[in-house]
C-alpha cells in the first residue's frame, strides 16, 4: 500500500475538520459580544425610581444613568479604529470586555463617586464594541456578513430585552436591591471574555491589506470624514438611532396620552422590542441576497417607519398595530445601519474607520433624540408635534438611506 504523501493527507483533514470548529467559536464569541451591547443599559430604566430613592437623586440626574453611556458612545467611538491600529483588533475587543465587567461591578458598589464612574467605563466599553464588532464580521465573514449582523443584532436585543425583565425580579432577590439587578451582568462579560479569548492570540491590525491591488493601504483611503456616500450613511444612522431611543424612552407615554392604561403600554413597548428581533433575522436575509443594492429594503423599512408614527398620530386606539409595525421597521434598519458598515468598503479597516464616524454621530444624535423630543412635548402640551417632528426626520432617514443602499463602495 502505497503511503506517500498520507501525513498530508491527514493534516489537511485535521486542518478541514478544525476550520468550522474555529469558525463556529468565532461566531459564539462574536454572539455573546452582542450579547453584552445593551443588558447594561436597558437594566436600569426599570430600577430607576428605586436607585433615584436610595441615592436621593434628582430626576434629571437620575436619567443620565441612561443618556451618559449613550454620550459615551458619541465620544470615544472615533477613538476605536486607531485602538484596534495600535493593540489590534481582538485585543481591543477583550479589553473593551474586561472594562466593561469591571464598570458594571464599580457601579453597583455603595459609594455614589462610583455610580458614575462605573457607567462611564461601562459606556467606554460598548462604544469600542459597538464600532468593532462590524470590522470583525468583514474580516471573518466576508461572504455571510448580513446573516452574521443579524444574528449578534437578534441576540443583542433578546438580551437587552431579558435585562428589562429580570431588573426588579433580580432586585427583590437580597437586601443588595437594584445593585445586583445591576451587577449581575458583569458575569455575562465574562463568559464573552472566556469564549473570545482564545482569539487574542492573534493580533489583526486593521492597517494593511494584503492584497493590495484590490484594498489599498489605508493611508491611500480618503478619510471617512470626506466622503459623501460616508455622510448619507452616517446620516442613516443617526436619524435611525434618534427614532428608536426617543420610541423606546417616550412611546409608553405617548401611549399613556391617548388613554391606554401603563401595563398595556408597558406590555406594547415589550412587544415592540420582541418585533425588533424579528425585524433583525428578516432584514438579516434578505440583505444576504441583496448584498449589492438595498434600495428595495430602504422603500419597505421607511415608509414602516412612516406609518407606525402617522398611525398613533391619527388612530391612536389602534397602538398595539403600530408598535408591532415599528418594531419590525426599526429592528430591519439597525441591521442595514450595521451592515452597511462592511457592504460599503473594501477591508476591515477601513470598515472599523466608517463604523467609528456613523456611530459617533449617531449616537450623539441617540442620546440628544429623546430630550429634544421631550422639549417639544413640554412647550408643545402635547404629542402631536413631536410626531410630527419625527415624521419629518423619516424625509431624512429616507433620503440618506436611499443613497447609502445604492452599490458602491467608498474610495
Amino acid at each position: 500500500m502505497n503511503l506517500t504523501g498520507t501525513p498530508d493527507r491527514l493534516a489537511r483533514r485535521r486542518a478541514s475538520t478544525a476550520r468550522p470548529l474555529r469558525t463556529g467559536l468565532v461566531l459564539i464569541g462574536l454572539l455573546l459580544i452582542g450579547a453584552n451591547l445593551r443588558a447594561g443599559i436597558t437594566v436600569v430604566g426599570p430600577l430607576l425610581e428605586g436607585v433615584r430613592d436610595d441615592l436621593g437623586l434628582p430626576p434629571v440626574l437620575a436619567s443620565a444613568l441612561i443618556s451618559l453611556p449613550l454620550l459615551c458612545f458619541a465620544i470615544f467611538s472615533p477613538a476605536a479604529a486607531p485602538l484596534a491600529a495600535r493593540l489590534g483588533l481582538e485585543r481591543t475587543l477583550g479589553g473593551a470586555l474586561i472594562i466593561l465587567a469591571a464598570g458594571i461591578i464599580f457601579r453597583s458598589v455603595p459609594w455614589m463617586p462610583a455610580l458614575w464612574l462605573g457607567t462611564a467605563a461601562l459606556g467606554f466599553a460598548l462604544a469600542i464594541a459597538n464600532v468593532l464588532l462590524p470590522a470583525l464580521i468583514k474580516r471573518d465573514f466576508p461572504h455571510d456578513g448580513g446573516r452574521v449582523t443579524g444574528a449578534y443584532s437578534a441576540t443583542q436585543s433578546a438580551f437587552a430585552a431579558l435585562a428589562s425583565g429580570l431588573a426588579v425580579p433580580l432586585a427583590g432577590v437580597t437586601d443588595a436591591g437594584w445593585r445586583i439587578s445591576f451587577g449581575v451582568w458583569a458575569g455575562l462579560a465574562l463568559i464573552a471574555f472566556a469564549v473570545f479569548s482564545p482569539q487574542l492570540r492573534r493580533a489583526t491590525m486593521p492597517r494593511h491589506s494584503v492584497a493590495p491591488a484590490l484594498d489599498p493601504h489605508p493611508e491611500q483611503y480618503r478619510s471617512p470624514w470626506r466622503s459623501g456616500l460616508a455622510w448619507m450613511i452616517t446620516i442613516s444612522m443617526a436619524a435611525q438611532s434618534a427614532l428608536f431611543y426617543t420610541i423606546i424612552t417616550w412611546w409608553p407615554a405617548i401611549e399613556a396620552a391617548n388613554g391606554i392604561t401603563s401595563a398595556t403600554a408597558g406590555l406594547h413597548l415589550s412587544i415592540l422590542q420582541f418585533c425588533g428581533i424579528a425585524g433583525n433575522l428578516i432584514t438579516a436575509a434578505i440583505i444576504q441576497k441583496w448584498h449589492h443594492d438595498q434600495r428595495g429594503l430602504i422603500v419597505v423599512l421607511v415608509p414602516s417607519n412612516i406609518v407606525g408614527i402617522s398611525g398613533m398620530l391619527l388612530l391612536p386606539n389602534l397602538a398595539l398595530i403600530w408598535s408591532i409595525l415599528l418594531g419590525l421597521s426599526t429592528g430591519g434598519m439597525i441591521v442595514f445601519a450595521l451592515a452597511i458598515f462592511g457592504i460599503r468598503t473594501h477591508h476591515h479597516g477601513q470598515a472599523a474607520a466608517l463604523s467609528g464616524m456613523a456611530q459617533s454621530i449617531g449616537y450623539l444624535l441617540a442620546a440628544l433624540g429623546p430630550a429634544a423630543i421631550g422639549a417639544v412635548h413640554g412647550s408643545s402640551n402635547g404629542w402631536t408635534a413631536p410626531l410630527i417632528l419625527l415624521l419629518a426626520l423619516q424625509i431624512v432617514q429616507f433620503i440618506s438611506s436611499w443613497n447609502a443602499a445604492r452599490p458602491r463602495l467608498l474610495d
